[in-house]
């Protein structure tokens, strides 16, 4: 029998005017507008639809990247295409477990701007990066960043040819030399604002732990599947662990992926701006059906295509 996972993209792919065609046209995301800039306590409309350099600071970007995948998957249901399952790139994984049940769409706006904040100031401006390495063929890139003095690790396993590493400036650049001796293609510095999914980052986690353990969640009605463990999580508490870890730990996208395909899942429909999770998954699996709604328009063809 046929599944379908909903999967949600995460930091990075949020641009001035996500989500403003759903805005317009449905009563429902502009709802979820509404009660994400009560929850954030500014105006995420701005945000999201005025140019504004706000957009890409980690405090803003957070809830208003929330907010725009929400407010596409609140006209996703209001059509009638359900899911099996759920899972979201890093942040993504809010909107994912708000598809799932396990958060109020408040609470997550809340929790969300709350972790932009502590993942923004975790780490002094200019100390830590990240970069994409970028092969034609496996690397140790674990193995190599554990050879490395200094603070660097792996940030990402995305799709077979990029990882991500994360660190310390000195020790990402140390650990770029070898992974490019080692027959990396190319190792690509990220515009981020700081180390995200790096141990420089476990303070942070733990300010989010103490916020998680005062927000309602639930028990997932949908399969979810953790960036930490890449398997399925059930229990609240767990939920919670894996949220907080998942700050200062590496997203293991690829393996998610594979762990939903073994579950049975064989149709994806990516749910945001922008088509990273779709270009990870054909490197990943391209005998998988994988739809992509970022517009009215193609929740439309999205419908036709299901049924």
């Amino acid at each position: 029998m046929s599944k379908t996972a909903f999967l949600f993209p995460g930091q990075g792919a949020q641009y001035v005017g996500m989500a403003r065609e759903f805005y317009e046209e449905y009563e429902e995301s502009r709802r979820m507008f509404a009660l994400a800039s009560q929850a954030a306590g500014f105006s995420i409309e701005d945000i999201c639809f005025t140019e504004n350099e706000k957009i890409n600071e980690t405090q803003y970007t957070q809830p208003s990247l929330l907010t725009a995948c929400c407010a596409i998957l609140s006209a996703v249901k209001k059509e009638g295409i359900r899911a099996d399952a759920a899972a979201g790139l890093s942040l993504g994984e809010y909107c994912a477990l708000t598809a799932a049940g396990s958060f109020s769409f408040s609470d997550a706006v809340h929790t969300v701007c709350r972790r932009g904040v502590y993942m923004q100031t975790a780490v002094p401006e200019g100390e830590g990066c990240m970069c994409a390495v970028l092969s034609r063929k496996p690397l140790p890139v674990e193995e190599i960043c554990a050879e490395i003095n200094g603070v660097v690790s792996l940030a990402n396993d995305n799709c077979p040819g990029q990882q991500v590493i994360t660190g310390e400036k000195e020790a990402v650049r140390e650990a770029s030399e070898r992974l490019l001796a080692a027959g990396a293609a190319r190792v690509v510095p990220l515009k981020v604002s700081g180390p995200f999914h790096s141990p420089m980052l476990a303070g942070a986690g733990q300010k989010l732990a103490d916020v998680l353990e005062n927000v309602d969640i639930r028990e997932p009605e949908l399969l979810f599947v953790s960036n930490v463990t890449a398997e399925a999580v059930s229990g609240v508490q767990m939920l919670r662990r894996l949220l907080a870890q998942q700050v200062y730990s590496p997203v293991r996208w690829q393996q998610s992926m594979r762990y939903l395909i073994g579950a049975g899942v064989d149709t994806f429909i990516e749910i945001g701006p922008g088509k990273t999770l779709s270009n990870f998954m054909k490197k990943i699996d391209g005998s998988v059906k994988m739809y992509h709604i970022e517009t009215p328009a193609e929740l439309r063809a999205v419908q036709a295509e299901l049924g």
